[in-house]
């Protein structure tokens, strides 16, 4: 057993007082950094610019409004974040909004306008033996009432939501063949519900991963014939705009789209279809999309290209999709590395560093001219 000395205890005493003041500093420094502050409001030459966040799994709060607020510092109104059903909604209806909460309120406090994506089936709505993605059709109402629940505590603060998640992939929609019309049947299922909770929620549907024809193991669904799936099936009375991934792979943001072509204008054939069944009014929001820069992925271009092209997609949308509301490139930051190429979408590290990309846009959005030797999107 250890016994003090006099001086020793004299010491300790001193030193306790000491770090128990340090304590309390570094907690209040904490709270303070976390601190919503005065609400703050986004200045760029471009209200459509947007980016995909990652908050679902930060859990400290300080780096929840350092995100944000790099956000706001490069000139993007607008975040789409993704709010998983199974953690808001445990047990039937047992809800904990507080994570939630945290990232929602800090979004507006920085002056961004939200959007939710709202998926990922809880354990107790799933079929035995299945994940998270598989969603039985006999449990849509649960989940209806889990969006209408959503959007009646969100209201005043969020007023768009993304109906899951790329359901035109089998990894999406429960390792099954994608069912356009059976995701109809979903959109039916929750849009009245959500009306009636919010009526000025905008309800969003889609988010079709940009693929080509079906593949012969059924793991994925055209776009653009799921999208003609969707309405054939009457999906048309049951949302409210169109939410679009598009990704840029090698191709710079003005190469034409075809049928046969996977590049960010493929949002215009989407558009078409959009029009050919009289959806003229309804307008397209890009929830995902951009490039990525990895020095080996054969889809990847330069750092700086990325960085371009980033600038150009903006700059695409605003100046000649006018049924286009928003442009929310993938993705601003992981709260954490994954060791593969999906780090080169970032536009920031995890330790917040701002990359190439993040640099340009800033610029950009804060008026100042390309350097000499960069080009604009060419029509």
């Amino acid at each position: 057993m250890h016994f003090l000395t006099r001086d020793s205890h004299f010491r300790t005493c001193l030193l306790l007082p000491i770090a128990l003041a340090l304590i309390l500093l570094t907690t209040g420094l904490s709270q303070s950094l976390a601190s919503l502050g005065p609400p703050q409001r986004v200045i760029t030459v471009n209200p459509k610019m947007g980016v995909h966040t990652r908050l679902t799994d930060e859990v400290e709060p300080w780096k929840i409004k350092h995100t944000l607020q790099m956000v706001r510092e490069m000139g993007a109104p607008w975040v789409v974040e993704y709010f998983p059903w199974a953690y808001y909604e445990p047990s039937p209806g047992r809800f904990d909004w507080s994570h939630a909460d945290l990232v929602v309120d800090h979004a507006n406090a920085q002056g961004l306008t939200v959007i939710a994506r709202l998926g990922f089936v809880p354990t107790w709505a799933r079929v035995p033996d299945t994940d998270w993605s598989y969603l039985e059709e006999s449990n849509y109402g649960a989940f209806a009432d889990f969006v209408a629940a959503f959007v009646e505590h969100f209201e005043g603060r969020i007023s768009h939501i993304i109906i899951w998640n790329e359901p035109n992939l089998s990894l999406e929609w429960g390792f099954r063949s994608p069912d356009p019309a059976s995701y109809a049947r979903l959109l039916a299922s929750v849009y009245a519900p959500a009306k009636e909770a919010n009526p000025q929620v905008q309800l969003l549907a889609g988010a079709l991963a940009p693929t080509l024809s079906q593949t012969a193991e059924q793991q994925s669904m055209g776009d653009l014939d799921y999208l003609r799936g969707m309405y054939e099936a009457g999906a048309g009375k049951y949302f409210d705009a169109l939410a679009v991934h598009a990704y840029g792979w090698h191709f710079p943001p003005g190469d034409p789209p075809a049928p046969d072509r996977i590049n960010f204008r493929r949002t215009e054939l989407l558009r078409e279809i959009m029009v050919e069944h009289g959806d003229v009014a309804k307008e397209i929001y890009i929830t995902e999309g951009g490039w990525n820069d990895h020095p080996r992925w054969t889809k990847a271009v330069h750092p700086f290209q990325r960085a371009l092209y980033s600038v150009q997609a903006y700059q695409w949308a605003q100046e000649r999709w006018p049924w286009c509301q928003a442009v929310c490139l993938w993705a601003f930051r992981y709260p954490r590395p994954t060791h593969t190429y999906q780090d080169y979408f970032t536009f920031v590290t995890e330790d917040f560093r701002p990359k190439p990309a993040y640099d340009l846009v800033r610029s950009y959005s804060q008026g100042k001219p390309f350097q000499e030797g960069e080009e604009r999107a060419s029509p």
